[in-house]
């Protein structure tokens, strides 16, 4: 099976030992509290996932910057963004070595991990402008991923957690949440040696179920393990429990038997392209996957990145050793009617626009709202049943 990455095993930091576990949480009710940002949350959730393998903790300020410029830690360990914990005030963490870090998505804002304090230093503009460019390729705070970050405050308080909570994950999404360890050990249950990873913040139509099959026919896969960011999304973006049970009814109707694994992981999306797109490998290398598809535009949002940025990047600035994973890289795919079957846009290039069904996302939106279901060429019909009695029931 592939190896984690930085590691020759993972090492989640959710303190699973139940003894251990509620040690930890009476001795957080005595120490002093850090309500983070929901991205700190996230970040927690998926370290304690072991999504970020090999990381321990929150970066430092030498870290990150290095990160952000060279996709290195100041170790050499690669990493292509920063992990922080970042605070506007610190007036109550001076002189403690320990904090019990609170979840901001979650009612009563339960402690979610303890932090030991290595350090705590101040970003300038500069330098948070700095890591917003690298990482985001803009400064642009109409970017929502840029907006977050630099909203989140100037103060780095670095060290290593130990993760008491997946925040509201596990009990919002019990059937679909899973840490990188759960989807390695069902990789292994089921007996997948190449498995293809697929990414998807939306509802899956024809084109990404058929991109899947063409992935695992195109490697040689065993299975495809559909993964689902359940966290924080830009508004307009279709909930997580509609994707989930829309993506459940395809892979149950349209997917061979043992095929297809559906599952979710629990972080903020950072929109930020091929940054993102190469941390989203690291995810899936860590989670088991030998392969990952990337599309046109991955991890983007409007028009910051250029179609194929997000895969480009894996040649122009990702070691060839950097990274076990291999990449699938994804035209866009849309059914042919000449052909009268989904194919990749770049496959035919005797097609005109006009051969291809088409629809923009704002299109099938208005559609879906009218309760008119897009055509069999583009959505399965059971899929755009659930899109539409979602749609019709917003205010």
């Amino acid at each position: 099976m592939i190896k984690p990455h930085g590691s020759e095993t993972l090492n989640p930091l959710f303190v699973y030992d139940s003894d251990q576990h509620d040690t930890l949480k009476h001795v957080a009710e005595e120490l002093p509290s850090l309500l983070v940002s929901s991205a700190t949350a996230a970040n927690a959730v998926m370290m304690g996932g072991a999504y970020f393998n090999p990381l321990t903790g929150y970066m430092n300020k030498a870290d990150a910057l290095s990160v952000a410029e060279k996709m290195r830690t100041t170790s050499g360990l690669f990493f292509p963004v920063p992990v922080l914990n970042l605070t506007h005030d610190i007036s109550s963490l001076k002189g403690h070595h320990k904090l019990a870090l609170r979840d901001p998505n979650m009612e009563g804002h339960p402690v979610l991990a303890i932090q030991e304090v290595q350090a705590i230093e101040k970003l300038t503009r500069e330098e948070l402008h700095f890591i917003a460019e690298k990482v985001y390729r803009t400064l642009d705070e109409s970017h929502p991923g840029v907006k977050a970050f630099l909203s989140q405050g100037q103060y780095v308080v670095s060290g290593p957690i130990q993760v008491l909570s997946f925040s509201y994950f596990q009990e919002d999404f019990p059937d679909t949440f899973r840490t990188a360890v759960d989807i390695r050990n069902e990789i292994m249950e089921r007996g997948w040696n190449r498995v293809v990873a697929f990414q998807t913040r939306n509802p899956m139509h024809r084109a990404h179920e058929e991109l899947c099959k063409m992935a695992m026919e195109g490697v040689d896969a065993d299975g495809v393990v559909i993964h689902m960011l359940l966290g924080k999304l830009k508004p307009g973006d279709i909930p997580a429990p509609v994707r989930d049970a829309a993506i459940r009814k395809m892979v149950e109707i349209y997917f061979p038997p043992n095929s297809a694994m559906i599952t979710g992981y629990g972080f903020d999306m950072l929109y930020a392209g091929p940054r993102e797109a190469v941390l989203h490998a690291v995810f899936r290398q860590n989670m088991g996957a030998t392969h990952f598809i990337i599309g046109r535009d991955h991890a983007g949002v409007g028009d910051y990145y250029g179609a194929f940025d997000a895969q480009t990047i894996f040649d122009e600035e990702v070691p060839d050793d950097a990274l076990e994973i291999r990449i699938f890289r994804a035209d866009h795919t849309a059914f042919s009617k000449k052909l009268n079957r989904v194919v990749m846009m770049r496959d035919a290039p005797d097609h005109t626009k006009e051969d291809f069904v088409l629809l923009s996302g704002t299109k099938v939106r208005e559609m879906l709202g009218q309760g008119i279901a897009p055509p069999g060429e583009f959505s399965r019909p059971e899929v755009a049943k659930i899109l539409m009695d979602y749609y019709q029931a917003q205010p």
